[in-house]
């Protein structure tokens, strides 16, 4: 449960224990109070500004609450669709959550459907809900990342760079935790910068998409082969089809929505030049 995670090139060395605290003999876990940590304060950010962009608060509330059942559900099974043998044949182990496997894209899937579904429900402009609530991914994603550092996992190959990561006094790899970390956080403040200049509903969260899946589609082929869920043996792993996807239609729909923009806002233009 201890891990030493250290830094040479800047002379940082942390023992760092996976377990923060006991309840009635139950272990917490650092990387569990990380996630909801991300989780709460991005619904936080969302609830505070949503008023501002037209989305009701209780509808934030709700997504929130679903998101999360579902995002939990959708991540179990991405990871467990692929990667079937670390349930070792038992089906029953399907359900040992507690025991890792959940799948960051899986979440997002599931969150993002059980949103569209709301929002169709409830009669709600779906793009509008989307565009609100992509801020709040990022911070979620900036934070959780930070889970994989506590419990010394999902790292990248070997490096000699300066910022390598050293675990356990074994050669120096790739923190990619943080490089997403930060990925995620560059995102966040472009997002913040540029939403208010949207010409359509639905560019703030296909901005995001476009964003994470570039960050992902590169770090994904960074990682140790132990932490890629594959598709094609040691070739193609299925996030970064999935991130290739996410840049594909993220990438079309941005420009159809750009253009369908600049179509409407064509008569009042010419008038002007007439």
């Amino acid at each position: 449960m201890v891990n030493v995670i250290s830094f040479p090139g800047f002379g940082i060395h942390l023992t760092v224990n996976r377990v923060a605290f006991e309840v009635f003999g139950k272990e917490i876990f650092w990387y569990a109070l990380i996630i909801m940590s991300g989780f709460l304060l991005g619904v936080a950010f969302v609830y505070h500004t949503c008023s501002k962009r037209g989305v009701s608060k209780d509808a934030v509330w709700d997504v929130a609450f679903y998101g999360l059942i579902f995002g939990l559900i959708g991540a179990r099974i991405y990871y467990v669709i692929f990667d079937w043998e670390s349930m070792d044949g038992n089906f029953w182990n399907v359900f040992k959550v507690w025991e890792g496997g959940l799948a960051i894209y899986g979440g997002l899937i599931g969150a993002v459907l059980t949103a569209y579904v709301y929002c169709k429900r409830k009669k709600i402009a779906v793009w509008k809900v989307f565009d609100v609530c992509a801020p709040g991914l990022l911070i979620g994603q900036s934070i959780g990342r930070w889970g994989n550092f506590v419990n010394a996992e999902v790292y990248g190959k070997a490096t000699d760079l300066p910022w390598g990561m050293s675990i356990n006094g074994g050669a120096c790899v790739h923190p990619l935790f943080l490089y997403e970390s930060l990925w995620n956080l560059l995102g966040l403040v472009l997002v913040i910068l540029f939403r208010d200049k949207k010409k359509a509903d639905g560019q703030v969260f296909l901005f995001y998409l476009l964003w994470y899946g570039i960050g992902r589609l590169f770090l994904e082929g960074m990682r140790e082969s132990q932490y890629i869920l594959y598709v094609i043996p040691n070739i193609l792993g299925i996030s970064q089809v999935v991130a290739f996807l996410a840049i594909i239609f993220s990438g079309i729909f941005l420009f159809r929505l750009s253009t369908s923009t600049k179509k409407q806002t064509l008569p009042e233009n010419v008038e002007k030049n007439d």
